[in-house]
């Protein structure tokens, strides 16, 4: 329904040889002369549902962390971050409900805090809901909900819009609920939503993301 049938057991991380991971996590090792892979594998009732893993520097000290959509057979998706040694850091809660997706729209420091802000759509087909969570001293806390916005079709094998920077500040930008128009978030004495003009063909969404 979502768009593929294709779901994902384990993670591959490659890392430039700086210091040996934890041994005592399950992880699996294979070294090479500078770079060692770290497989992250999951338990049997939880796989990555996501098309790639994304990688951001979510706690700002100039290493990448990778974001990526993890779901569990009874209780639906939850976005979760994991560091370059293959440790699940932070995770927001599982949505609650079984073949339940969220579909990730970027990360960046969205309302000028200094900390980082992730966003995704809650349900693309069913709740349309835009969330916002702030990455701060090592947890997600949720700032925001904005209802009536998507950016996943049924069957599609991929998530529509992103994430732009104009005039130094990010802008989300999204469909609204029935596919009809193109809309921008973005922080100015708060949350503030912007019509950018209608929404003909799936071409538009990426060219709103150019300045």
């Amino acid at each position: 329904m979502l768009g593929d049938a294709i779901e994902y057991g384990a993670l591959e991380i490659r890392v430039e040889d700086k210091s040996p991971p934890d041994s005592s996590l399950r992880l699996d090792l294979v070294y090479k002369p500078s770079i060692y892979t770290i497989s992250v594998r999951l338990p049997s009732d939880r796989v990555f549902e996501d098309l790639k893993p994304r990688l951001f520097d979510v706690d700002l000290d100039g290493s990448l962390e990778i974001l990526t959509v993890e779901s569990q057979k009874d209780t639906g998706a939850q976005l979760a971050i994991y560091n370059a040694r293959g440790q699940k850091i932070a995770a927001t809660p599982h949505i609650g409900t079984r073949n339940r997706w969220l579909a990730p729209i970027g990360a960046a420091d969205l309302d000028g805090d200094g900390h980082v802000e992730i966003a995704y759509i809650d349900r693309p087909h069913l709740a349309k809901t835009l969330r916002i969570w702030r990455y701060k001293d090592g947890a997600l806390t949720e700032i925001a909900a904005i209802p009536g916005l998507t950016n996943h079709r049924i069957g599609e094998d991929f998530i529509s819009g992103g994430l732009r920077q104009c005039d130094d500040r990010p802008e989300l930008i999204v469909a609204n609920a029935d596919w009809s128009r193109i809309i921008g978030i973005f922080y100015k004495n708060g949350w503030q939503t912007t019509d950018l003009g209608p929404l003909r063909k799936r071409a538009d969404l990426t060219t709103a993301l150019t300045c």
